[in-house]
């Protein structure tokens, strides 16, 4: 049986706001933005080459907005990733090197905290 995470809900204060946030600034996709009614409103966002979605929107969550901390993407090539936030106008932090990777940092304008990781390669 396979269990797969494909959607994580990430509480935000203007919806609006984040989803120019996550597309624009991060390059998220816009998969999906339906107003269901005057108090429900639906956006999925997913990140290139990701199996996982993040949900944004009104009437998702009880969660106060940039209550998330420790969302993680990963990726190949951090130099490239980060000349790519950057290019883009995100509030992205310096490079960390650490013994089990290579990071990046940033917030969304609600404060929820994200890491983009280089997992170091340990074939040899």
């Amino acid at each position: 049986m396979d269990f797969k995470l494909e959607l994580v809900a990430v509480p935000v204060s203007d919806v609006d706001r984040a989803k120019a946030f996550y597309v624009d600034q991060i390059g998220f996709n816009a998969d999906h933005d339906h107003q269901v009614n005057e108090n429900l409103r639906f956006v999925q966002l997913t990140p290139p080459g990701s199996g996982c979605s993040i949900a944004i929107g009104q009437g998702l969550l009880d969660s106060e907005p940039g209550s998330v901390k420790g969302l993680q993407l990963v990726v190949k090539d951090i130099e490239a990733a980060r000349a790519e936030l950057v290019g883009r106008g995100a509030p992205i932090s310096e490079i960390d090197d650490q013994p089990w990777g290579r990071f990046l940092y940033f917030s969304d304008p609600d404060g929820n905290a994200w890491a983009v990781q280089e997992i170091p390669d340990r074939s040899a």
